[in-house]
């Protein structure tokens, strides 16, 4: 069963924030009032992981502007997390994430988010686009050897934003600034008229 349309699962954890300070009352429920990109990734010192951290970091700026919090969540300690962000990227490591990194070393985040792979103890590649009131929108879980695409969560968090201060649906591979859509049968007729996508006959 997915979260979408349901509130968050709140958690009060550890973190490491601004890359070099440790906080222990760290809210998910703080970041009400904004959108949230909430990812989960398997552990720090590993492969995939960092290319994927750093990956949200180069974009990072992009996700404020569009008042996006990004927060990264592992099974971790804080301690790792401090460790790993001291270790400069040409050695694996993280050095220069900015962006809160949760500590979730009694993996009861990662279970309420249902992202727990259970027989190594870490979570799945879940992200999960929260809204401004605290509802998950959008829900994505990858298996642990493939790595996300930070565009598309951008793109995501556009048309989210878009649909609430227009109303309009956006259509497959629709990115901002393309044509949108009524929700309705004159909706998607026109859409296909103007977009000329049909098949001929």
């Amino acid at each position: 069963m997915g979260l979408v349309g349901k509130k968050a699962p709140d958690f009060t954890a550890s973190a490491v924030i601004n890359g070099n300070q440790i906080v222990d009352d760290f809210k998910l429920s703080n970041f009400e009032g904004k959108y949230t990109v909430l990812f989960f990734y398997p552990l720090d010192f590993t492969f995939v992981c960092p290319t994927e951290l750093h990956a949200f970091q180069e974009k990072l700026a992009t996700f404020e502007e569009k008042n996006t919090q990004v927060i990264g969540c592992s099974v971790d300690s804080k301690h790792t997390h401090f460790a790993w962000l001291n270790t400069p990227a040409e050695k694996g490591g993280i050095q220069g994430i900015t962006y809160p990194l949760v500590a979730d070393l009694t993996k009861s985040i990662a279970t309420d988010f249902d992202v727990l792979k259970e027989d190594e103890g870490v979570s799945y590649r879940g992200l999960f686009l929260i809204d401004k009131e605290g509802i998950i929108r959008h829900q994505l879980v990858n298996d642990l050897p493939l790595g996300r695409n930070v565009d598309e969560a951008l793109r995501l968090v556009d048309a989210l934003q878009f649909h609430e201060e227009n109303g309009d649906v956006c259509p497959a591979n629709w990115n901002k600034g393309d044509k949108a859509m009524t929700a309705d049968v004159d909706g998607v007729q026109a859409y296909f008229q103007d977009v000329k996508v049909l098949a001929k006959s």
